[in-house]
C-alpha cells in the first residue's frame, strides 16, 4: 500500500511539474483522496463528494539559476609553449684542491712546493786537474762544503795535493761542467695541507708587527694568496 502511495505521488508531481511548466507558480497542491474501501489516490484536483480529502502543499522544484561565465579566463589567455619562460640552468663547477708536495734534499732538509718538481737546480761538477797543462781527470765528486771548492792557497805548498800550490806538476780541483739536481718530492695529504696552511698564515701575523714596512708589503701579499687559498680549499679554516 505505502508503495503504491510513493508511485502515485511521484507520477502525480511529474504531471504537475508539466502543468506548471508553462505558468510555473512556486507551490504545487496536491489532494489526497482516501476512497470509502479504504483506496488512496493523488490528484491535482479537490478529491469527488463523499471521499475524505487532505491537502498538501509542496513547493515547486526549481533549476538553479545559470552560473555567471568567468571572465578570467578570458581575460588571461593561455600562453603559447613558445613564450613560456625559459628554465634557469646553474651549472656548478667544483675546483679540485690545489695540492702542496713536501720535498727532501740530498742533505735532510725539508721544505714545500706547490708542483711535484720542487726546486730543481743546476750545480757545478768538478774534476781533478794538472797544473801543468796536463789533461783532466775524471769527473770527481761534488765537494761536501759547498758548490765551490776552496781555492790554491797564496803559496807554493809542500805537495801536489788538491787544493794546495799552481806550480807545475801539482793537481787541482776545477769545474767540469754542471748537473741538474731534482729532489725528492711527495703529495701531503688535504688535511695536511690545510694545516700547514694555517701555520704559516699565523707565522707571518707574527712576523708582520716586526717587519719593516717593505717587509710588510710582501707578508701581507703572501697572506691574501694563503687566505684565498684556505677559503676555497680548507672551507675558510
Amino acid at each position: 500500500m505505502a508503495a503504491r502511495q510513493i508511485i502515485a505521488m511521484t507520477v502525480l508531481l511529474g504531471i504537475a511539474a508539466l502543468a506548471g511548466a508553462a505558468n510555473p507558480a512556486p507551490n504545487v497542491r496536491v489532494y489526497r483522496c482516501v476512497g470509502s474501501h479504504g483506496t488512496v489516490s493523488l490528484q491535482d484536483a479537490p478529491c469527488a463528494q463523499g471521499r475524505q480529502q487532505q491537502v498538501i502543499d509542496m513547493q515547486r522544484p526549481q533549476d538553479p539559476p545559470p552560473r555567471e561565465a568567468s571572465t578570467l579566463a578570458d581575460s588571461t589567455p593561455a600562453a603559447a609553449p613558445s613564450q613560456l619562460a625559459p628554465r634557469e640552468t646553474r651549472i656548478v663547477v667544483a675546483a679540485a684542491p690545489q695540492p702542496m708536495y713536501e720535498c727532501i734534499t740530498d742533505e735532510g732538509q725539508r721544505y714545500t712546493s706547490d708542483t711535484p718538481d720542487g726546486n730543481p737546480r743546476w750545480v757545478p761538477t768538478w774534476v781533478y786537474g794538472y797544473a801543468g797543462g796536463g789533461r783532466p781527470g775524471p769527473p770527481g765528486p761534488r765537494p761536501p762544503s759547498g758548490p765551490r771548492p776552496p781555492g790554491p792557497g797564496p803559496g807554493p805548498g809542500p805537495g801536489p795535493g788538491p787544493g794546495h800550490g799552481s806550480r807545475p806538476g801539482g793537481t787541482v780541483i776545477v769545474p767540469y761542467g754542471s748537473v741538474q739536481i731534482r729532489d725528492e718530492c711527495h703529495a701531503l695529504p688535504q688535511q695536511e695541507v690545510c694545516a700547514r696552511l694555517a701555520d704559516r698564515r699565523w707565522e707571518l701575523i707574527r712576523r708582520y708587527n716586526s717587519a719593516l714596512q717593505s717587509e710588510r708589503e710582501q707578508l701581507s701579499r703572501e697572506q691574501r694568496g694563503i687566505d684565498a687559498r684556505l677559503d676555497q680549499d680548507c672551507g675558510g679554516t
